[in-house]
């Protein structure tokens, strides 16, 4: 077998595993919102803490078949938000507030990295962002304050992390910035739950439709930006 042989079988192999790890998190995420819709606990329960290590898996994966780094806080964003997604299974007040932490841990992973990416360079259009972000940020919080009752002060402070993600990710292209504005989505529809709103048909599908899709864009919008990158450089 020739080195040209084996380097294609390599990266072949590479190509094969990354989209096989990428099916896999499409298969589990419809998997997910089917149990959702079948009301299927035990399924729904079993599948939610698989979502975010594929994703995680892929992205490394990715990375490395192009040769490249996976970003550095990419991962570590995506298995605390992991963490949080088990946290907030056991449906407990202590491990609600730990679930919450650990997503507002994956928040500062993801506002780091768009930051050392360049995602406040243009500094006009950031802070048209920021500032439609910080309306929008007030607006729902004022509105869901008086219903919060002892969660009020750590909702604030995690929207305020989230709404965070959702400025900076923007700076990174219009694919990392849905996905900033679908987590802000996604986290807002839990807020109404907690301040016991009424609930849109089939609230909790939409909560998991649009933060598994929030979260794949983040990640590949990531991966490409860099893969972007690394093209002009070679060039």
């Amino acid at each position: 077998m020739t080195l040209r042989t084996t380097t294609r079988a390599v990266l072949g192999a590479r190509l094969r595993s990354a989209s096989s790890l990428l099916g896999g998190y499409a298969t589990t995420s419809a998997t997910h919102l089917g149990a959702i819709l079948a009301g299927s606990s035990v399924l729904r329960n079993a599948t939610k803490p698989a979502l975010m290590p594929l994703l995680a898996a892929h992205s490394v994966t990715t990375a490395a078949e192009e040769g490249r780094r996976a970003p550095e806080l990419l991962a570590p964003a995506l298995l605390l938000s992991a963490g949080g997604d088990v946290l907030l299974q056991l449906k407990d007040d202590t491990a609600f507030l730990a679930g919450m932490g650990s997503f507002a841990a994956a928040h500062v992973c993801y506002v780091a990295m768009f930051v050392r990416r360049g995602a406040l360079t243009d500094r006009r259009r950031a802070f048209v962002v920021a500032a439609a972000y910080a309306a929008a940020w007030a607006a729902m919080v004022g509105q869901l304050w008086p219903d919060l009752g002892d969660l009020r002060v750590p909702v604030a402070g995690y929207s305020l992390l989230l709404a965070s993600t959702a400025v900076t990710s923007a700076g990174l292209g219009w694919r990392t910035g849905l996905g900033g504005a679908l987590f802000l989505l996604s986290d807002t529809l839990i807020a109404t739950q907690l301040a016991k709103w009424r609930e849109l048909p089939g609230h909790q599908f939409w909560i998991m439709a649009t933060y598994v899709l929030a979260q794949y864009l983040l990640a590949t919008g990531t991966l490409r930006h860099d893969e972007e990158l690394s093209a002009s450089a070679s060039a």
